[in-house]
């Protein structure tokens, strides 16, 4: 749960006790917006920045682990040529049976259009802050989205995070359903504009089961 610095420093933004909260990340990468709406709203970052030691882990993975699988894959090709006739006839009676499913450009991100609220949030959404955490908070009348400008935090822990948007609930609204399976539990904003945002990868459970609890009611 969410240690008392991070109460205190909510109830400070909110003017008033949190009815919940929960620390939150867009659960798969943001798409990539049009040029021109992209450029229009200043061309801000569209991914996370890591940690160092993320890029060192991916450094050691390139130079060391994909060559030892090259040389293990160039083995079986070796040891598998005299049957590569055989499933080359294999591949060619299968190759017109599949199907190509078509893939959804907002990736289940927001509602796809750009110059609304929640588009319009997601081209900003790494220039408030590098690190993906967003802290959604609920007050007795808004919902408010703040942000650690930190590159790394510890979600019990921050208490630097900052506003960077905020809504009445005549302008916006949370649509969850309880008891979700953690790990896989998300939400939407959902903004009177018809647009919404999803938001998972929800941190504290017992924070994230009263945030659930809280806007199925």
């Amino acid at each position: 749960m969410a240690k008392r610095k991070v109460q205190r420093r909510a109830r400070k933004i909110l003017g008033e006790d949190p009815v919940a909260l929960v620390w939150c990340e867009i659960g798969k990468p943001i798409p990539a917006p049009p040029k021109a709406v992209h450029r229009a709203a200043g061309k801000g970052r569209l991914k996370p920045r890591h940690h160092w030691l993320l890029y060192v882990g991916g450094a050691v993975f390139f130079f060391v682990v994909v060559p030892m699988m090259v040389v293990d894959k160039l083995g079986d090709v070796l040891n598998g040529q005299t049957s590569s006739g055989e499933s080359g006839t294999t591949r060619n009676r299968t190759a017109g049976s599949g199907r190509h499913g078509v893939e959804d450009p907002t990736r289940g991100v927001f509602d796809g259009d750009w110059n609304l609220t929640a588009g319009q949030m997601l081209l900003r959404w790494y220039s408030h802050s590098p690190n993906p955490k967003r802290l959604v908070m609920l007050a007795r009348d808004r919902v408010c989205v703040a942000a650690s400008p930190r590159r790394t935090l510890s979600p019990t822990q921050a208490d630097d995070f900052r506003t960077i948007a905020e809504f009445s609930f005549a302008e916006a609204r949370i649509e969850a359903e309880a008891g979700q399976p953690r790990g896989f539990a998300t939400f939407r904003i959902r903004f009177t504009d018809g647009s919404w945002l999803e938001l998972g990868r929800l941190g504290e459970p017992e924070d994230a089961d009263r945030f659930l609890r809280t806007v199925s009611a």
